[in-house]
């Protein structure tokens, strides 16, 4: 009997290892599809671009000027540099990011690769491959040119092959066993939780949720219904109850900010790792960067730092041709700069270690949370904001450092951006926490109160999405814009030969971007009837395409009626708008074709995000007819004509 139940475990146990090799082998395989595909893409774009191309896209800072060096870990050496023109230009140039510094003489050869480990405003600090500076950077203008981020990838392979391995001791790791859908979830429900202030009964009820599971929570938050609110309340009363470190993370760097703000401004002690992208001096400070800057040990650190590029300056001073004793000076010059630049790092590292030590909550990116200064730590919660739009591969990296996970967002909202479209129909486009949520319902908490839209706008989102389970705050059910207006209007483009327009890749309406600021230029004076310069409703204008977005720009500038209120008017793609609000969204879905193809607008996720921006009226303007063979914008266009809110162009 004994020797039929040893068998019998060690078969359990043996599908369980194959079960899990399996699903981490098939994530590899896809994860290596998209990273091909991503490269190849990136490839044929930067053989086919000017410098001014790459720098229209953020790719490239372009020129810069060297404003500092200095020797840093390993003898590599770090420069300073600030970009001296069109500073304006929005840029993906981030901390932990691979970079190259070029000179515009012999671009292909003049130029050294780097980890860009610092990022501000204008300024970025590049460690570069070398212990000097080239000659040729003192020759012509210099640029920085993003390369393609292999770092990431490389992070998410060697996650999923951790956790390939950890999952043949899967009977000793519970989590991995529950993530890859095999395991049994379960909650202390004897454990008491005090009351959270300022937030509703069903926010109070997910803090719960995470605070009472011993391995997986999920909270799920639709659009404006306090997701940040409830994760912060929730950190801070797992810290106080178990004084024990929290990681908290995103995909994007401006969620990983958001979270750190306000963290730290409910009294936590937070080390943010990597650098934020909205640069202010609270969250700066907030930075590991920022913390080891006010540390009493860094006196020292700048001294011996001094000491040592003063030893190496010596000694690059002796020539090529010299005798022994020159020699043996200049070897003993560099390395008593070494073992001072050896003592650098040891007390870099004591002052890390310190600092990491004292923090209550560590906030990164995904895959910031295997930075090497934080590589080493692990958790007894890990929290993943924004989880439906991370890769499941990128998810893994914080998870192998957790025993419990607690995952947030909203799987009907954006997706993660996938380049490989067979990867993503394979099933990499499926997110660990949509996964979760169907495998795990009991481990849910949807969050029900909203408090950004008037409640028509809300209405029908929260149909489609949310099993009308959505209901708006009296704060926000009945706000207008001024009483008697409409909430929500759709504009139907219909018969007014509005074609869209298609170049290559490139979609764009250019009579709909015309009409779009003709009825928001006819607006502008009912608004001012009830508004000021200074307290005017903020605008947003989104489309789908980049190409329409450009047009909508281009028509900003043409428009004098809106030149006073151009503060208050931003105009982007719907991923751009993600975590956004504003008073008025108009929406320009600019297709309308003959053959009802709508392309990116067959996402209806996009546009929930889209259409869930609002807070007091929604325009929506397309071609009815383009439209109405997809049941989603069928069912939209019903439902503004029950509101009384279906408009024709030929109004206008």
């Amino acid at each position: 009997m004994f020797l039929h139940r040893g068998f019998y475990i060690f078969a359990a146990n043996r599908l369980l290892y194959l079960c899990c090799m399996k699903y981490f082998g098939e994530l590899l395989r896809l994860l290596e599809m998209e990273r091909e595909e991503d490269r190849k893409g990136y490839r044929q774009y930067i053989e086919n671009s000017s410098v001014n191309n790459r720098r229209e896209n953020g790719l490239t800072w372009y020129p810069v000027a060297i404003r500092d060096t200095e020797l840093g870990r390993g003898d590599y050496l770090t420069v300073e540099v600030e970009r001296t023109t069109h500073q304006d230009i929005a840029h993906q140039l981030r901390f932990g990011a691979s970079a190259v510094l070029f000179s515009n003489h012999h671009p292909k050869e003049n130029r050294v690769e780097g980890i860009i480990t610092f990022q501000g405003g204008n300024r970025l600090k590049l460690t570069l491959q070398t212990d000097e500076l080239p000659d040729w950077t003192r020759d012509g203008k210099l640029g920085i040119d993003l390369l393609f981020d292999e770092n990431s990838y490389d992070e998410m392979m060697s996650a999923l092959k951790q956790s390939q391995v950890l999952s043949e001791k899967a009977g000793k790791n519970q989590l991995i066993k529950i993530l890859t859908e095999k395991g049994v979830i379960d909650f202390d429900n004897k454990l008491t939780t005090s009351p959270a202030p300022n937030i509703n009964p069903v926010q109070q009820s997910a803090v719960e949720k995470i605070l009472t599971a011993r391995e997986l929570a999920i909270v799920h938050g639709p659009p404006g219904t306090g997701k940040t609110t409830t994760l912060v309340q929730a950190v801070k009363a797992l810290i106080h109850r178990d004084h024990q470190q929290v990681l908290v993370t995103a995909p994007s760097n401006t969620a990983v900010d958001l979270l750190t703000e306000r963290l730290s401004d409910e009294g936590l002690n937070v080390v943010r790792i990597g650098n934020p992208v909205r640069v202010s001096d609270h969250l700066m400070s907030l930075t590991l960067d920022g913390r080891m800057a006010d540390h009493p040990e860094m006196k020292s650190i700048k001294k011996m730092k001094k000491q040592a590029n003063e030893f190496r300056i010596m000694a690059h001073k002796y020539k090529r041709n010299f005798g022994k004793a020159e020699r043996d000076q200049r070897k003993a010059l560099f390395d008593e700069a070494h073992r001072i630049l050896k003592d650098v790092e040891r007390t870099e590292q004591y002052i890390i270690n310190d600092l990491l030590s004292r923090a209550q909550v560590i906030t990164a990116t995904l895959v910031g949370a295997n930075h090497f200064t934080v590589r080493h730590l692990t958790y007894p919660t890990v929290f993943i904001d924004e989880a439906g739009q991370a890769l499941e591969p990128a998810c893994w990296i914080p998870v192998l450092k957790a025993q419990k996970l607690v995952l947030a967002g909203d799987h009907n909202q954006l997706p993660p951006t996938i380049k490989s479209q067979e990867a993503a129909r394979q099933g990499l486009a499926v997110t660990l926490l949509e996964k979760c949520v169907k495998s795990y319902p009991e481990s849910v908490v949807m969050l029900e109160e909203q408090y950004r839209m008037h409640e028509k706008i809300m209405e029908f989102s929260s149909g489609q999405f949310y099993q009308h389970k959505l209901k708006a705050h009296p704060s926000v059910a009945k706000h207008l814009l001024f009483e008697g207006d409409l909430p929500l209007v759709f504009v139907d483009t219909a018969g007014c030969g509005f074609d869209e327009q298609t170049e290559g890749a490139n979609i764009s309406n250019p009579e709909e971007a015309a009409f779009l600021f003709r009825h928001l230029t006819s607006l502008v004076p009912e608004l001012e009837a009830h508004y000021t310069p200074d307290n005017f409703p903020s605008i947003g204008i989104i489309s789908p395409y980049r190409q329409q977005i450009q047009l909508l720009k281009d028509q900003m500038l043409h428009s004098p009626a809106l030149q006073l209120y151009k503060e208050r008017i931003t105009i982007n793609t719907i991923d751009s708008f993600q975590g956004q609000e504003r008073d008025i969204i108009y929406i320009s879905l600019t297709r309308s074709n003959s053959d009802s193809r709508i392309g990116f607008l067959s996402e209806i996720r996009r546009m929930n995000v889209a259409m869930t921006r609002a807070r007091k009226k929604l325009i929506v303007i397309g071609d009815s007819a383009t439209l109405s063979q997809t049941p989603f914008y069928a069912d939209f266009i019903s439902y503004a004509e029950q509101m009384g809110g279906y408009k024709s162009a030929w109004e206008w």
